[in-house]
């Protein structure tokens, strides 16, 4: 029989490194017991497929994080899954229901990290377009309807869905250039609608969603490969930045309208959820 948490519970998709490492040890910190998810189970396995990664080696894995975790006192439970194996996301929600009870949040932060986000529309396949698609849309629906039944049942559940400016806004240069490739653009148009249509139609019956969209990050693969992207000169925030936000959403979530967009760069300074990380101006 499964003994309900007597803590608040959070999956967090995509942990193993960046930004989803750094909302996992959040919550943690805010006293929720923490399941995570990632392809990464140990490290020295992670490997960079990005357009410029080159299959080099990438720090972080889910065992890494899940022992910062368990230092902070939190439970953490480690699910390898991969968004292209719809099967391991269910899998993942249904292994922490059992082993946690019941899910009070879900953070959608992995993404397709493989090659076509930053390609130009003329060397763009059809196939990495599909791809985009998948791993950022589908996928994403895949861990949500796996987890809503158990949300309406016990009448709550938080949503945060990890979007992306990119998605609403046009690049300022082509992508190599200063801006990004129209695949990773259009996946995450399509996952930026999934908040407001969880508010709209499951609102009055607990559920919340939003979306968080965390800017311009210094994450692992961003640091090693920004000047490839044509991204260097770029100064980015911390992962702790945009984690601090998504713990914020689930625990204060007074004034902020179900279905919205919260941008966390924004949000961090004017909660004063972290400390400023921006240089001073000169």
């Amino acid at each position: 029989m499964t003994t309900k948490s007597p803590r608040p519970t959070v999956l967090v998709t995509g942990a193993s490194r960046g930004i989803g490492k750094a909302t996992a040890i959040a919550f943690a910190e805010a006293g929720y017991d923490v399941a995570i998810t990632a392809r990464t189970l140990r490290a020295g396995e992670g490997r960079d497929d990005s357009d410029s990664g080159g299959g080099q080696v990438l720090p972080g894995s889910l065992e890494e994080t899940g022992a910062l975790i368990q230092a902070a006192g939190a439970r953490a439970l480690l699910v390898a899954a991969d968004l292209f194996d719809h099967e391991s996301l269910k899998r993942a929600v249904e292994t922490a229901l059992v082993e946690f009870g019941s899910l009070d949040v879900i953070v959608n932060n992995a993404v397709d990290t493989g090659p076509g986000s930053m390609v130009l529309i003329g060397d763009l396949t059809v196939e990495q377009l599909q791809a985009k698609l998948t791993g950022n849309v589908t996928s994403q629906f895949v861990v949500i309807k796996a987890a809503l039944p158990s949300m309406l049942q016990r009448g709550h559940g938080t949503i945060i869905n990890v979007t992306s400016h990119a998605g609403v806004i046009d690049p300022p240069a082509p992508a190599g250039r200063g801006g990004w490739g129209l695949a990773y653009a259009a996946s995450k148009s399509a996952f930026h609608r999934f908040a407001a249509f969880l508010a709209l139609e499951l609102g009055d019956q607990g559920v919340v969603a939003y979306n968080l969209s965390p800017g311009f990050v210094d994450t692992e693969r961003q640091l090693i490969n920004a000047k490839k992207m044509g991204l260097g000169g770029y100064q980015g925030a911390p992962p702790s930045v945009p984690a601090a936000v998504a713990v914020w959403l689930a625990t204060h979530p007074e004034g902020v309208q179900n279905g919205s967009t919260v941008m966390a760069q924004k949000t961090a300074l004017q909660q004063q959820l972290h400390q400023d990380w921006r240089p001073p101006r000169q």
